[in-house]
């Protein structure tokens, strides 16, 4: 995959040098857009009008626009250049497609935990579209068979980062008798190293683990997810800082992860809705305790009613 980014990358330089700015109009030069117009121009097409005709018509710019950004200088060194590296990305999604295809056979030896006719998958959460590097075969249906979860139901953690993490440490995570020896085993726990009863250091010990890295680009993405997951996310981002938050949220989605792998049961997102009435009610006895150490009394309004 990164060699296959990194011929796009070489293909958007070649395209520039020519004075092609496709970049400027299509936001994936590897869409279907941009490799029909790339292909054209190796065949031998000039014309811009005739090439901004190959765009989608679900592309936002217009014809006359695209063709503007098709008005280049063609030489033909650059244009060999950007036949190589087209033909470059073409044998990386190949070899992609290879390891899919092995990677399906390999699941599909696996012993499953659910029989999917008795207990069939239900439809992809609304929202929720596979990624663009996703596998080519139902690799939701495989995990489903397999674990008994549908990781899809679970903000953060799709079927990628299952994925991953079931490569690196198994099925059944038989090895780790609890969650916080999983944690611990990622490196998602604090050291608290101490010396003399003073604590020297709190940072979490660096470990090479594809399914740690897997866990936090997982807590990264919550930024945006209006979920229970989301919503605690954004306040440890805006109490901690971005680094702290993604670490601490990284450790609850494995021991989210374990628990679910462990006990089979289906993730049942609550909401940002029910965690803010939660924290605001956590507020309001952290706030009746203080005032009682203090010798204070809490007075609460009465409940509004309709």
């Amino acid at each position: 995959m990164v060699q296959a980014s990194s011929a796009i990358q070489r293909m958007q330089k070649a395209l520039i040098e020519m004075n092609i700015q496709l970049s400027n109009v299509l936001s994936d030069l590897s869409g279907v857009s941009g490799m029909a117009i790339v292909q054209a121009i190796l065949e031998g097409q000039r014309d811009p009008r005739a090439l901004a005709a190959l765009a989608d018509p679900q592309v936002k710019a217009s014809k006359e626009v695209i063709a503007k950004s098709l008005e280049g200088n063609w030489r033909p060194e650059l244009v060999f250049v950007l036949g190589q590296e087209v033909e470059m990305y073409r044998i990386c999604h190949d070899k992609i497609a290879a390891c899919d295809r092995q990677l399906q056979k390999h699941l599909r030896r696996m012993a499953p935990k659910v029989d999917l006719e008795a207990a069939p998958l239900g439809p992809r959460p609304k929202g929720k579209r596979a990624r663009g590097n996703a596998p080519k075969f139902d690799l939701r249906t495989e995990l489903y068979r397999i674990t008994g979860v549908d990781w899809t139901q679970v903000d953060g953690i799709d079927v990628q980062v299952a994925q991953s993490v079931i490569a690196e440490v198994g099925a059944d995570l038989a090895a780790f008798p609890s969650e916080k020896h999983f944690t611990n085993w990622l490196g998602l726990c604090p050291t608290n190293e101490t010396s003399g009863g003073k604590v020297l250091k709190r940072r979490t010990p660096k470990v090479v683990n594809r399914a740690k890295v897997a866990f936090r680009q997982a807590a990264s993405t919550l930024i945006r997810s209006q979920s229970y997951l989301g919503a605690q996310y954004r306040r440890l981002r805006t109490r901690l800082g971005a680094p702290k938050a993604i670490t601490a949220m990284a450790r609850k989605l494995a021991c989210l992860f374990y628990r679910l792998l462990k006990q089979g049961q289906q993730y049942v997102d609550k909401g940002t809705e029910y965690y803010e009435a939660r924290y605001h009610e956590q507020q309001v006895r952290f706030l009746i305790k203080r005032a009682g150490k203090l010798g204070l009394k809490v007075v609460q309004p009465p409940a509004q009613t309709a």
